[in-house]
């Protein structure tokens, strides 16, 4: 079975730029094929990884709602609802050399996200065999977590800033999961954009009364805005980039 890694945290942090990396350090290094899956409606890891999907579980979702009422919208004849969503998933995985992209993306109007919540926890389930590492990007907060979407992860990587309230809200992160006895075989905490790669007495005080893992510390890194400026995939860093370097580092203490 592949290994389930879980990345979240507090929205803002740089967690989706974290994943991206991860993706492709596994990738790099043998661990491949990666299943990658943006578990966030508002998707961005596609953007990270330079990768434009075909089609997501929202999409797919809105396209089978909407069925038989607008002309868009055509089941084959004599197909069912459920058939042909069985049929079109493998559509909603973009495929590249060394990695698959899954992504939720969002419904439309007001619709309800326990459908698309649901095919992401399936897939998953599903494919875990097909793939040695699955890595998924949660959405911001604990939205994930508390709805039970990943109870299969191997790791939990929480992912915060400098900050007091990033640092608090991973705590909450990992206090739900042990609130819902998930066991992960680890979890722990990379702080991420840090000054200089030191962190302050203050952040690291946080960190001990949340009583979280340290991992490690990803430095600030102007090329990262950059890119992001500019467009450019953030997996295009030059290999001796700090943060690439860093958290490098932090994979391999990890034993992925």
């Amino acid at each position: 079975m592949g290994h389930v890694i879980a990345v979240s945290g507090k929205g803002g942090v740089g967690k989706t730029t974290l994943c991206g990396l991860l993706i492709q350090y596994l990738c790099e290094n043998g661990k491949h094929p990666v299943l990658a899956v943006d578990a966030d409606a508002n998707a961005n890891l596609n953007e990270v990884l330079g990768v434009e999907p075909e089609i997501t579980l929202g999409e797919l979702r809105e396209e089978i709602e909407r069925a038989g009422v607008d002309p868009r919208y055509q089941i084959p004849a004599g197909m069912t609802k459920q058939a042909y969503l069985e049929m079109r998933l493998s559509d909603a995985i973009a495929e590249e050399d060394d990695y698959d992209l899954m992504v939720m993306g969002r419904t439309q109007g007001q619709g309800c996200y326990c459908f698309v919540n649901g095919l992401v926890q399936t897939q998953v389930q599903k494919l875990q065999s097909h793939y040695p590492y699955i890595v998924v990007d949660n959405e911001a907060g604990m939205e994930h977590i508390s709805r039970g979407i990943l109870p299969m992860m191997e790791v939990a990587i929480l992912v915060s800033d400098c900050s007091r309230r990033g640092v608090q809200a991973a705590g909450r992160i990992a206090k739900l999961m042990k609130e819902l006895n998930f066991k992960p075989q680890k979890t722990g905490l990379i702080v991420n954009r840090v000054p200089d790669g030191k962190l302050d007495a203050g952040t690291l005080e946080e960190i001990r009364n949340q009583g979280l893992e340290l991992l490690g510390v990803v430095p600030h890194d102007d090329q990262v805005y950059q890119y992001d400026c500019d467009g450019k995939p953030i997996i295009r860093l030059p290999k001796d980039s700090p943060v690439r370097s860093a958290l490098g580092e932090i994979i391999k203490k990890l034993g992925l």
